[in-house]
């Protein structure tokens, strides 16, 4: 598991334990992140919570590897 695939875990496990921090997740993400993990993204970084439910579900379409320029300096942005 990557280190983002981890602290999506964790985001989603508090989430599922802690109804103030789900609530706070979906209405201001960003603080509730800073608050909960010390996450601090940066300000042109845009980040949305969405909750799935039994009758709607979310579908999140990745950016195709082969449209991102890659240099060999490139930095990982862990977030």
């Amino acid at each position: 598991m990557s280190t983002n695939d981890s602290v999506k875990a964790q985001i989603i496990q508090k989430a599922w334990e802690d109804e103030a921090f789900k609530q706070q997740l979906l209405a201001n993400p960003r603080a509730a992140l800073k608050q909960a993990f010390n996450i601090t993204l940066p300000e042109d970084i845009k980040v949305k919570a969405v909750e799935e439910t039994s009758t709607e579900f979310v579908l999140v379409i990745p950016t195709n590897p082969a449209k991102i320029l890659v240099a060999s300096n490139a930095v990982e942005v862990v977030w």
